[in-house]
């Protein structure tokens, strides 16, 4: 995984829509099954902003520019349907969604905004990863082994993780969705 460098007054924090149980228990054993070494370090996910470094400063600014996008982002349904691949561009097989893409994108757009303004290395794309950076075989074998994977969920949180020196992603803070429903 590629993640950007920082210094000892800064932080590495993700913003994402974590997938609940029992459906992240799944995804993360079939994500160790196949040797992922980061299927521990990894919760089961959407990624909303992927790894970014801020000054521990800036992140009061942080936590009211997301709490500002939570309460304008009504809650919305996440269905998790089959399996789809980045290759050959990257090395990633992932459960798409089937349901929600459209609501993920929206949130996307406002949270990388402000104080998380920031150029995309791909266009963004939610999903949740269950294999990166494994041999061949082993996304070959995630992609068929979760193929018939089908899961729905309602998104009422976002959720702002923060990575460890010890190299594994914690949820620090949520943010509850509290807009009302898009305009027909």
């Amino acid at each position: 995984m590629n993640l950007p460098p920082r210094a000892p007054s800064q932080v590495r924090i993700g913003i994402a829509i974590a997938v609940p149980e029992p459906f992240a228990a799944r995804l993360q054993a079939a994500r160790a099954d196949v040797g992922d070494p980061l299927a521990h370090a990894i919760p089961p996910h959407v990624t909303v902003i992927g790894p970014t470094v801020v000054d521990e400063s800036v992140l009061p600014a942080v936590a009211e520019h997301l709490e500002k996008v939570a309460s304008e982002t009504a809650p919305f349904r996440v269905h998790l349907r089959g399996t789809g691949t980045f290759r050959p561009i990257s090395p990633v097989v992932f459960v798409a969604l089937a349901e929600g893409i459209g609501e993920c994108e929206l949130l996307e757009s406002a949270a990388r905004s402000g104080v998380l303004a920031q150029d995309l290395r791909f266009n963004y794309h939610p999903h949740v990863t269950v294999a990166h950076e494994v041999p061949d075989a082993e996304l070959d074998r995630a992609f068929v082994g979760l193929a018939d994977f089908d899961a729905s969920f309602d998104v009422d949180r976002l959720w702002q993780y923060e990575h460890g020196d010890d190299g594994v992603w914690r949820p620090q803070r949520s943010f509850r969705l509290a807009g009302g429903p898009a305009a027909p």
